[in-house]
């Protein structure tokens, strides 16, 4: 799992190894400004009437002159950690972003939405503050503390054994006090996930939300997410709140005893067995030793809290789509004649039932085919298969005589274009939007288009026309404005297969018919499947399919169905005036 996180660093290496360099610098010339300054205060000591100014100054300038060199070590490491830390979470969020790009839909459904949006977020902001602490802190707290044992005792000899003593007993009561508020940690990052689904929700449904004053009733809900977070962290906070009073024990413990011990011994030998400066320098290394001990104990909490984080991040990357291109695979789509044999489909292998079972459907290349239904009769799911969105179970569907498993997918899907009932508009200008159909359309092309979806006459309304700003999500045009801009969108594509999925259900009649007209005058080769639910959206199509309960109920003509098909005649009189007169 490190390994394929550390993999996102790549251009950052090198930043990352000068950090290292210069932390490793700071800990040397900190480590050594208590010895020169003990040696300093020794030699006042000593040298007593004899006392050499020159000396002092120099000591001096070369305390501040260590000072400076160790604070510009720091300062440097400083600036590379945060270049390094911050590149490598931009490449890692590029790297799980790139990821999600090439997940299917079933890939999608398994992790969520929301669960993503946090993995990018939350999760990525975790693993880049720890990354920042072990490529510096990490490094730094071990090395003083090595330095500083060393130095103790080298200084203080036996009474350096205080740190035998004190330093396992904090090492041992901070790391229960860590694993103790673990737990919560760990339970808090699995609750984000919670927080912003409520979130996006409540956004997405603000329209619902208002419409039926349930303002409040979305603040207790989040509230409650919220406080469950709130929780936690409290819990976890005030475990770890304990490291600072076992902190100060332990400091003011050694300094007691380096005081009281060290003063007796250099009463008692008169400064031989220990002197002055170098007490001084024990109690410097003692707080220094403490503190780094401190420090790792930070760095654990940091790093326990962001595991988690790191394995949420490492199963998106580890994640393969079920849904790839094959070796040498076919880059050319012949025509748009769609071939279902004998296909069954399920979204999960744990799925009890299938949601398209015995389809049996053969459409010719140009062809305009209906497809009516109820609710959960699997309308979409059977044009989601077209494209490859899903695999089949079992069966085959076949593009221009190919089956889509074999096409490449780029291929295969830069000639299938699905327009749904759920429209995405995304912010920037209409033009932006309209060219993510075809990139390199000329302004008459968009406006020809446009014209086609009887889009042209709303847009050249708006003050700036095709260059008036959408906002995100589409929020600032209607339902019907967007569908038919969603619409030239596709047309621009000029694909071999178009689908609508329930696209046109929110403009009038006419509108849907005059659309429906600009197809065969413009893409009369595009085979064309248009799903709605309106019997007058498909009457003339060449074929009409009337699906139930995931599979083809019926299939025919208008005049052919109505004649034949009790489902399609029931619908058709629910919607015609003249249904009773039929009757």
């Amino acid at each position: 799992m490190l390994k394929r996180l550390v993999a996102s660093v790549r251009e950052f290496k090198t930043a990352s190894i000068l950090t290292l360099l210069f932390i490793v610098g700071e800990a040397i010339v900190e480590t050594f400004i208590p010895f020169i300054t003990a040696d300093l205060i020794n030699y006042i000591r000593d040298a007593g009437s004899e006392l050499e100014m020159e000396r002092i100054l120099l000591t001096g300038l070369l305390l501040v002159g260590m000072a400076a060199l160790s604070l510009t070590c720091g300062g440097v490491a400083a600036y590379t950690c945060a270049k390094a830390s911050s590149g490598f979470a931009r490449n890692l969020r590029n790297d799980i972003f790139d990821k999600i790009q090439a997940f299917s839909f079933q890939n999608v459904d398994k992790f969520s939405a929301t669960s993503l949006v946090t993995r990018l977020t939350t999760d990525v902001n975790n693993i880049q503050m720890s990354y920042m602490m072990i490529i510096r802190t990490a490094i730094r707290a071990p090395l003083m503390l090595v330095f500083s044992i060393i130095m103790a005792f080298y200084m203080g000899g036996l009474l350096a054994m205080s740190f035998v003593v004190l330093v396992p007993l904090l090492g041992m009561g901070l790391f229960i006090v860590s694993r103790k508020a673990m737990p919560a940690f760990r339970a808090v990052f699995r609750k984000y996930d919670k927080l912003n689904e409520s979130i996006e929700e409540n956004v997405r449904a603000a329209r619902v939300v208002k419409g039926f004053s349930r303002e409040e009733y979305e603040k207790e809900k989040f509230g409650a997410a919220a406080e469950d977070i709130s929780g936690d962290f409290t819990r976890a906070e005030r475990i770890v709140a304990c490291n600072s009073p076992l902190m100060q024990l332990c400091v003011n413990a050694n300094m007691i005893f380096v005081l009281s011990v060290g003063s007796h011994l250099i009463i008692k030998s008169g400064g031989v067995a220990l002197n002055v400066g170098h007490m001084s320098a024990m109690l410097t290394y003692g707080m220094a030793i403490l503190m780094q001990l401190m420090m790792l104990n930070m760095i654990y909490v940091i790093i326990t809290m962001s595991s988690e984080s790191m394995k949420r991040v490492n199963e998106v990357l580890t994640e393969e789509s079920n849904l790839v291109s094959p070796a040498n695979a076919v880059t050319e789509v012949k025509d748009g004649s769609i071939d279902f044999e004998s296909v069954n489909f399920k979204y999960s292998t744990k799925a009890e039932r299938f949601a398209l079972a015995g389809v049996d459907l053969h459409i010719r290349s140009g062809m305009t085919v209906g497809i009516l239904g109820g609710t959960g009769s699997s309308k979409s799911t059977l044009v989601q298969l077209i494209p490859r969105l899903y695999d089949v179970t079992e069966g085959s569907v076949k593009v221009g005589g190919v089956d889509v498993r074999d096409y490449d997918l780029d291929t295969l899907r830069g000639q299938v274009a699905m327009v749904l009932q759920k429209n995405l508009l995304f912010s920037g200008t209409i033009k932006e939007n309209l060219r993510w159909g075809n990139e390199n359309a000329t302004d008459e092309e968009l406006i020809e288009a446009c014209k086609l979806a009887q889009a042209h006459d709303f847009v050249s309304s708006f003050p700036d026309g095709y260059d008036t700003k959408i906002e995100q999500g589409g929020t600032n045009v209607s339902g019907g404005q967007k569908q038919r801009l969603c619409i030239a969108r596709a047309l621009l594509k000029k694909p071999k297969i178009l689908i609508l999925d329930d696209s046109t259900s929110a403009v009038d009649t006419k509108t849907d018919a005059m659309i429906r007209a600009g197809f065969k005058s413009y893409i009369p080769e595009t085979t064309k499947i248009i799903i709605a639910q309106r019997v007058s959206s498909v009457q003339d199509a060449d074929l009409i399919l009337v699906m139930e309960n995931g599979a083809i109920a019926a299939q025919g003509t208008h005049s052919e169905l109505l004649s034949s098909c009790d489902i399609y005649r029931e619908i058709y009189k629910q919607q015609t005036k003249g249904g009773d007169e039929n009757e």
